[in-house]
């Protein structure tokens, strides 16, 4: 397969030329929404982790390593702009590969592109300051990159990790290999030859497929980088973690969830219905900020219940290219995941419930989009994170009972809060353990300006924003005595 953007997906991106992996080995990549090969993947090793890593540091010492930060923003922004011009191309791929919805899938190439242009923006805006100190000093700071940095992104959001990892990496003169999720990473290597026709100067971006525990294995724990960068589960997360810090390299994680939505008796049940459902079933439930999780004060409970189960009833999951609400799952694995999920909720009761839609080829990883009440807080699906169309709801009597269910699992990714109360607004925001707060809506469209991470389980450090461009630059303190 020859994608239309004219990669082959079963090379590798090394110092800005297509190259077949070393030891000659691919993988294949499956269609989810039909269990179809749709080609062959390369299958990379420790040897093409070294050749990119060694690529990387030559860019740095060469021209990538000379740029201005303008001149980094404007090949950020030529990025961008080669990311819109190929929207259609690159949101089929996406859908084929993930299995996402088309109109979710161009979503995400959208996303990409503003991701770019942010951080092409942002790129000769990172300063240092001045501090104030002894007489006969001037003391300075400067922002500077950490050198190579690595980046293991998994396989729900492909376009807007590389966004926003990959890109506020770029933007602080890093030079950076990227190793996608086997599961899905035709856009990943897609981008990598949208930057080189950008004139991303060779070896500042490299693009190693394979497998997470060669090629993954392989650059978290490479002497020769300098920052790590992961999005992906608890358990994969610490070994990145600790594989990282044999070499005492700094790594950023983002991890799973167990996103609450807390809705108020006196909160605008119609302006919160839309986003109390689609927080929780887009891209199929595969998404670490899904809100799996619905508390409702107990004078709305009955109502709310009612109003999510209407709309299950309309959900429909079906192949990627039919763009319903719902698509398959990535893989036959994750599917067995999420039914035993299921099995696991067969004491509870089912408020709603989707469909498969007519016709789903029988090969898709296809689940019906379910809806449990009455959900005891410390059951497994208001606990574990399920990673697919599942959402349970679970009602509560006042503010500090809201609070402690909101709060009471190992996750702290991001919550919401529905009520007309600005009071109880603010001292929810306060007091929800989570990365990201909403307040009276869910996500705010994406937020690429909206630094984004987690505590607890959902890992630390800090993407998306300004923010990320501190978390991939290292700070210098200059202090010149001159009397």
């Amino acid at each position: 397969m020859v994608t239309p953007l004219g990669i082959e997906p079963s090379q590798c991106f090394v110092a800005g030329a297509w190259v077949a992996p070393r030891a000659g080995e691919t993988l294949d990549l499956i269609n989810p929404s039909d269990g179809s090969t749709l080609c062959a993947i390369a299958r990379g090793q420790a040897g093409d982790i070294d050749a990119a890593v060694e690529a990387a540091q030559s860019a740095l010492n060469g021209d990538w390593g000379k740029a201005t930060a303008a001149e980094r923003g404007r090949v950020l922004a030529r990025i961008g702009a080669l990311v819109l011009e190929n929207t259609d191309e690159l949101a089929r791929l996406e859908a084929m590969d993930v299995g996402k919805p088309l109109t979710q899938a161009r979503a995400d190439v959208l996303a990409l592109a503003r991701y770019m242009e942010f951080y092409a923006g942002a790129a000769d805006k990172l300063h240092g300051q001045t501090i104030p100190y002894l007489d006969g000093y001037t003391v300075y700071t400067l922002r500077e990159p950490h050198g190579v940095t690595g980046h293991i992104i998994p396989w729900n959001y492909p376009m807007q990790i590389i966004g926003r990892s990959v890109g506020a990496a770029l933007a602080v003169g890093n030079a950076c290999v990227l190793k996608p999720a086997e599961e899905a990473c035709l856009t990943a290597l897609a981008f990598a030859e949208l930057a080189r026709r950008a004139g991303l100067p060779a070896g500042a971006l490299n693009v190693v497929p394979g497998l997470g525990a060669e090629a993954g294995a392989a650059l978290s724990a490479h002497p020769g980088v300098n920052h790590m960068s992961f999005t992906g589960s608890v358990g994969v997360g610490k070994l990145i973690q600790a594989s990282a810090a044999e070499n005492i390299v700094p790594v950023t994680l983002e991890l799973g969830g167990k996103s609450p939505q807390v809705v108020f008796d006196d909160a605008d049940l119609e302006a919160a219905l839309p986003f109390l459902v689609n927080a929780g079933i887009q891209n199929a439930g595969q998404t670490c900020s899904a809100s799996s999780r619905i508390l409702v004060q107990r004078g709305l409970y009955d109502q709310v219940i009612e109003a999510m189960a209407a709309r299950y009833s309309q959900l429909r999951a079906g192949p990627a290219l039919d763009d319903l609400e719902v698509g398959p799952l990535v893989s036959m694995r994750q599917k067995a995941i999420v039914e035993s999920f299921l099995a696991k909720g067969a004491d509870l009761l089912i408020a709603g419930q989707g469909r498969v839609n007519d016709g789903a080829p029988e090969g898709g990883a296809y689940v019906r989009p379910t809806l449990f009440a009455d959900v005891p807080p410390d059951h497994t699906l208001a606990q574990d994170e399920i990673f697919g169309p599942v959402q349970v709801i679970m009602p509560f009597d006042d503010e500090d009972e809201a609070v402690a269910i909101a709060n009471g699992t190992e996750f702290g990714l991001v919550a919401s809060c529905w009520t007309r109360d600005g009071a109880r607004q603010m001292r929810m925001a306060k007091r929800l353990r989570a990365g990201q707060v909403f307040l009276n809506n869910y996500g705010a469209g994406g937020g690429v300006e909206l630094p984004f991470g987690g505590t607890g389980l959902s890992g630390h450090g800090r993407e998306k924003g300004f923010e990320a461009l501190y978390g991939f630059s290292v700070l210098k303190t200059v202090a010149a005595l001159h009397g």
